[in-house]
């Protein structure tokens, strides 16, 4: 294996999450040799969810560092040479540049919920969904607030945008990312002509000196060359000057597309289901939907196939919090268990709590949760009197409200027949075996499956999509996944079992009903 390191025929992907940094480095036959990561957080600073750009790129340097020393314990050999390089990120969110390229304010995330008057003008203007988090809704909301920066804004990117741009030169994004920052035309696989010609024309824009193609990046599909890794890229990623330029690099893709690839489901009706700190679900349609939903956004592969999503800001977060206090006291009693343990302990308890978790319930939300239409959240757990309140139903609980929010924007695709074959799943929630992928499957009332693969996450997918440029194959992304990567793996399915899947329905009707309890408590706490 060295020599083929020391030859660069390897290919990189890097994806920036919520929590993590993960840098993931394959071989031709698309296994994954070497990992290194670097943990970070948001910050809340002015009322804004951000993280810093000088974090962005220490963070890359120690995930890449940490790469490169697994490359050398277990090789011997550090990377001098990549084939090709991919960078994935969280999706949406807001990074404005002005024409020298200096930063106009600080980096505004998805996981804000500051643009309610522009989402919803935008979604009434292009008769189309325009989530909060999208990169349209924060300009235009920047616009309406008659921010400073405004009439200096030569371009606007994603947070992979602007990784990609700053070591490959080029001002461009996948296709799937650019479904987030503006609608797409699935005729064109470019953004929507229509809708950005309404835009140019709203009053507040045409006084600009700039029109809405100028500053947007330039859209690719997957398989498309997106430049290559410059010279200043290179020490960009690695300080020591080790790490040599020229390598091919893919469009820098959202962290949706990267999981829709992750998992095999970029091919009509597959669907996966992601979760981490957020949730949400990608289901690529067969025919577009009959009308507008707020809680559905339309998003594309990264081929540019029509994608309904439902995202949902709040998931693993408040169980996290539940399983942190459990550890706390595990050493308190002097236990010797370690952390994972202490979760499989706490995930398997779930499997015997009540189906509908004996009258508990729980709300997750640590921010504002667009599909149950609050700007603001308040974590809560509440139960009745007569409660059935132990540790299997409060565990269930908490595991349920990871999903609830996600199973009301899935009701709509129900309501619209739309055909889903199963569901694949990946991300911290699906980590203990067995036990998230089987309440799913019980939530969600269809088969869901977890492969063998699901650990490696959107880093691996977009190695994989900068591979499929490297190779340069004639085949389209959907066949180079069954025939090349996919056929080596394998998976597991959990069929839905009918007394999860009605547990799950009455827990809902609790859910619903208890929102009430949500909405006052951000109100007043």
């Amino acid at each position: 294996m060295s020599e083929y390191i020391i030859d660069g025929t390897e290919s990189l992907g890097i994806e920036f999450g919520s929590t993590r940094i993960k840098a993931v480095l394959i071989d031709k036959d698309f296994n994954p040799i070497a990992t290194g990561s670097y943990n970070w957080e948001n910050k809340l600073e002015n009322g804004i969810w951000t993280y810093s750009l000088d974090d962005v790129w220490s963070g890359l340097q120690e995930a890449y560092a940490n790469l490169n020393n697994d490359v050398l314990l277990k090789f011997g050999v550090k990377i001098k040479m990549l084939s090709s390089i991919g960078f994935s990120a969280m999706m949406h969110g807001y990074l404005p540049f002005d024409k020298n390229g200096n930063q106009l304010v600080p980096f505004r995330t998805w996981r804000n919920t500051i643009t309610a008057d522009s989402a919803q003008r935008l979604t009434e203007l292009f008769n189309f969904n325009i989530p909060q988090r999208w990169s349209i809704a924060h300009l235009y909301q920047a616009v309406l607030n008659k921010e400073e920066h405004i009439n200096d804004i030569s371009f606007l990117t994603t947070l992979a945008g602007y990784v990609h741009w700053q070591l490959s030169g080029e001002k461009v994004v996948g296709i799937g990312e650019a479904s987030g920052m503006f609608p797409i035309d699935s005729t064109t696989n470019d953004y929507d002509a229509k809708m950005m010609q309404q835009f140019d024309n709203l009053s507040e824009i045409a006084q600009l000196s700039w029109n809405l193609s100028d500053v947007l990046p330039k859209v690719l599909q997957a398989g498309e060359s997106a430049g290559n890794l410059t010279e200043e890229g290179a020490l960009l990623i690695d300080p020591t000057g080790e790490l040599n330029s020229g390598a091919v690099m893919c469009p820098p893709e959202g962290d949706a597309g990267t999981g829709m690839v992750a998992t095999n489901s970029v091919r009509v009706t597959t669907g996966n289901v992601s979760a981490g700190t957020s949730i949400f679900s990608m289901i690529v349609l067969e025919k577009m939907l009959s009308k507008v939903y707020e809680e559905i956004d339309m998003v594309t592969t990264p081929s540019g196939k029509p994608v309904a999503m439902v995202h949902c800001n709040n998931c693993c977060t408040d169980l996290d919090y539940w399983a942190s206090l459990f550890i706390e006291f595990s050493k308190l009693a002097g236990s010797k268990a370690t952390k994972p343990q202490i979760y499989d302990m706490l995930y398997n308890a779930a499997l015997t709590g009540d189906k509908d978790c004996g009258g508990l319930v729980s709300f997750n939300y640590f921010s504002g949760e667009p599909v149950t239409k609050l700007d603001s959240g308040r974590p809560l757990f509440a139960r009745s009197e007569n409660s059935n309140f132990n540790l299997s139903n409060f565990m269930r609980t908490q595991i349920y409200s990871t999903m609830a929010a996600l199973k009301i924007g899935m009701e709509i695709l129900e309501h619209e027949n739309v055909s889903i074959d199963s569901l694949i799943g990946h991300g911290g929630l699906f980590k203990t075996e067995i036990v998230g992928q089987k309440l799913m499957a019980g939530a969600m009332n269809t088969p869901v499956a977890v492969m063998e693969t699901a650990g490696e996450g959107g880093a691996w997918g977009i190695a994989i999509l900068a591979k499929y440029v490297a190779d340069s194959s004639n085949e389209s992304l959907e066949d180079y996944l069954d025939n090349n990567v996919f056929s080596r793996y394998k998976s597991s399915v959990i069929e839905p079992d009918k007394q999860d899947v009605k547990g799950f329905a009455d827990y809902m009707k609790l859910y619903k009903k208890a929102l009430a309890v949500e909405k006052s408590a951000v109100e007043n706490i």
